[in-house]
């Protein structure tokens, strides 16, 4: 069964960092898609950042033009954690955060091909 729990959420002011931690379970050991979404009261739900990981190699990283160059996915295999660090934050960037997962590499940053989401940890940036 496949879980994953997001923390780290918090409020920062603008110009700061936060990093947020998706602990994932019951993926296995096989290629998949790690993937971190948000969503912003009356927005749609935006793909921030993805990571391919396959069995023996990480990567590549997908990040959308809004957060490339301000925030970095990555994971811990050890700890079966993936990361979103988020640094140079603005006000914008509020929303509650998700990690997301599915089988096989990655394609795209649509979340409709993302089958197993977390409960999602919220993200406030004051200006």
């Amino acid at each position: 069964q496949v879980q994953l729990v997001e923390s780290g959420g918090g409020s920062v002011q603008a110009g700061g960092s936060l990093r947020l931690s998706c602990a994932v379970s019951g993926v296995g050991y096989t290629t998949h898609c790690m993937g971190w979404f948000r969503q912003a009261p009356g927005e749609e739900r935006e793909g921030a950042a993805s990571l391919n990981i396959a069995v023996h190699n990480v990567g590549p990283t997908t990040y959308a033009d809004s957060v490339k160059g301000r925030f970095t996915i990555s994971q811990d295999n050890d700890s079966n954690t993936v990361y979103l660090q988020m640094d140079s934050l603005k006000p914008e960037d509020t929303a509650i955060y998700y990690c997301a997962v599915h089988w096989g590499n990655c394609r795209t940053l649509r979340g409709t091909e993302f089958g197993y989401w977390g409960q999602g940890t919220q993200v406030t940036v004051s200006s």
